[in-house]
């Protein structure tokens, strides 16, 4: 059956009133708290209609009830009011993220903001080489023989190799090879850009074509080096104080599951199909994290996206709030990529 509005008031009241304090909700407590116009007697009855239905559940040393996680599923989908950020909040993040230097400062001053303003455990993943492209390459003289290859992508990561050249070139002619390539590989995604590089060779003049090649193989070694996918990772520490146990009542498992990468990246990652993301405990893929909800969205310069970024905190997480963070922060991270 459907619930009617008085049922989904209880609800929210239920979901709010168990966050906020981490103890069993009762009906009197809620016609105290909540002013829902009804006698407590009605609302006993509204919450056995919603623990039939599946939404919350009564624990065994406790009259009250707690959401389940098809509660909060419920709540998230219709019930919940995303809570803005506060002037101060937003004038806070800004300076945070707008005093960073580079691309390292930008990911690591991110996911301490996120573990500080959400209380949960903060993961981002650096700019995805698979979705950046080529914002510029430059070429700086060194000696005769030797020159400074940097790659820029638009997301501000940048690579720095020397290239050992077969023979000795002038500062003219380091400049036609720069140029030749930014012509080929300006605004190109990187994993679009290797059957690029190998043509380099045959649209420079023949004198030039061995030095060509040397810069050309080390392009594909960069770019094949560094097609790992990286995360950071802060505020493992809220687990503890959050009591977030698996299924054995153990933290452990939960914890050695964040130490994997690729747990981690499972977790972000899929952000493309949606703003925002909330999996909720059964619904999270992996076993040892399913007592844990996680908040994930993508973010990136303009419309792209190039890399994902989440929490993960216990079920009865405040979501409005979880949500209206990790949507800001990502957003103000994306302005940030675009200037630089």
């Amino acid at each position: 059956m459907g619930l009617d509005e008085r049922k989904l008031d209880v609800l929210r009241a239920i979901v709010e009133d168990y966050v906020a304090t981490q103890e069993p909700v009762g009906s009197r407590a809620l016609v105290e708290r909540h002013h829902l116009r009804v006698s407590a007697a009605t609302v006993r009855n509204d919450m056995a209609a919603l623990e039939e239905e599946g939404y919350i559940r009564q624990p065994h040393t406790s009259a009250g009830r707690v959401p389940t996680d098809r509660g909060y599923r419920l709540f998230v989908d219709k019930l919940s009011r995303i809570k803005p950020l506060s002037p101060a909040e937003r004038r806070a993040i800004e300076r945070f993220l707008f005093g960073a230097v580079d691309l390292d400062d930008v990911v690591h001053r991110t996911v301490r903001l996120l573990a500080q303003v959400t209380g949960q455990v903060a993961v981002v993943q650096y700019p995805s080489l698979s979705r950046s492209s080529v914002r510029h390459l430059e070429l700086v003289p060194l000696a005769a023989t030797r020159v400074m290859l940097v790659l820029i992508t638009n997301t501000g990561r940048i690579d720095q190799r020397v290239v050992e050249l077969p023979e000795p070139l002038s500062d003219t002619d380091v400049a036609v090879l720069r140029a030749s390539i930014n012509d080929k590989l300006d605004g190109k995604r990187l994993i679009d850009t290797p059957s690029m590089i190998q043509g380099l060779c045959e649209e420079v003049e023949p004198g030039m074509r061995r030095c060509m090649s040397a810069l050309a193989a080390v392009l594909l070694e960069t770019l094949i080096e560094r097609t790992d996918e990286r995360i950071a990772l802060a505020g493992t520490a809220s687990l503890t104080r959050a009591g977030v146990l698996d299924f054995h009542g153990s933290i452990r498992p939960v914890l050695e599951a964040l130490e994997e990468e690729v747990i981690l990246l499972k977790l972000i990652g899929s952000v493309e199909e949606e703003p925002i993301r909330v999996r909720i405990g059964d619904e999270n893929e992996i076993e040892h994290l399913r007592g844990t909800s996680v908040v994930s969205t993508g973010y990136g310069p303009g419309a792209s996206i190039v890399g994902g970024m989440g929490v993960l905190g216990p079920t009865r997480m405040d979501y409005p709030a979880t949500i209206s963070a990790v949507s800001a922060v990502a957003r103000y991270v994306g302005e940030l990529l675009a200037q630089a």
